[in-house]
């Protein structure tokens, strides 16, 4: 069987609907996403940042160059009682509301940044504010980036180590996220046109779980995610189907070379993306 990361003949009957670029906390810039998905043989691609739409323009600017269609779309970081949930936003258009909304988001990122950095001060570990931004390079700040400042400076060996040690849920130098209800999430995405997709469920996908966010209004489920099993995968295609909802996925790509999460591993069907603009057509009718 090939590994995921030497995957390059993927055909146009697959998309992926779940990517991030350099302007959240991607490590590859908006058009290099697009060429990657050009080069396994992606027919049309989701960019789907954290809290901010900055990458979507110069993303399909290239799409519409090397003819792979770009979806717009964003992640929000919602919460649903004292639980952190994502919403993709999908095929949004007007993006105008939603971006003084994500400005807002933006700026409560770089205050909990800043409250990281303190946290981690205060425990001796001496990283600097300066250094967390250089890591974003302008793009909505994350944990990611604290991460790599922390690697940068020499405090802990990868990713994992950062997050084991100092970033994780419930890790001395973790600080929550100011609050975006699922609610206002969905809302926000609709008022732009666009369809509430409920990221990546996995086991939490439960019958009881997605009548609730139904009632909330969400469009659709990311069926096909790398951290489903074969079963949640099941499992949430049959709840797509038994609400009436749209079925989404793709590898939550963030720009690595090789590893469980490679744009296009997914083979998420060009089907589901049909299915989704049949949804967009019917509710602009």
């Amino acid at each position: 069987m090939t590994a995921p990361h030497t995957f390059v003949t993927a055909t146009a009957a697959f998309v992926d609907l779940h990517a991030h670029s350099t302007a959240s906390d991607g490590s590859r810039g908006p058009g290099d996403v697009v060429r990657e998905a050009k080069r396994v043989g992606l027919s049309a691609l989701a960019l789907t940042d954290h809290d901010t739409v900055g990458g979507v323009e110069e993303a399909t600017a290239v799409g519409a160059t090397l003819g792979v269609r770009v979806v717009a779309g964003v992640e929000l970081s919602a919460v649903e009682g004292d639980l952190e949930t994502h919403i993709l936003g999908l095929h949004l258009a007007d993006t105008r509301e939603l971006e003084t909304r994500l400005v807002d988001l933006r700026e409560m990122r770089r205050s909990r940044a800043e409250r990281m950095v303190t946290r981690l001060n205060e425990l001796g570990v001496r990283i600097e504010l300066t250094a967390v931004l250089e890591q974003a390079a302008g793009g909505a700040i994350g944990r990611p980036h604290v991460a790599r400042a922390l690697i940068a400076e020499g405090w802990a060996t990868d990713f994992r180590d950062a997050f084991d040690r100092y970033l994780g849920n419930g890790k001395p130098g973790y600080v929550p996220k100011d609050k975006l209800g699922v609610r206002e999430a969905i809302g926000l995405i609709h008022r732009t046109g666009g369809l509430a997709i409920l990221a990546h469920p996995a086991q939490a996908g439960t019958r009881d779980r997605v009548a609730a966010f139904v009632d909330q209004g969400i469009d659709g489920l990311e069926v096909r995610h790398p951290s489903h099993s074969a079963e949640d995968t099941m499992r949430l295609m049959a709840l797509v189907d038994h609400f009436g909802l749209v079925p989404s996925g793709g590898s939550d790509w963030h720009g690595a070379a090789e590893g469980p999460r490679m744009l296009g591993m997914m083979r998420v069907p060009v089907d589901f993306l049909s299915r989704q603009d049949v949804r967009i057509g019917a509710r602009a009718a």
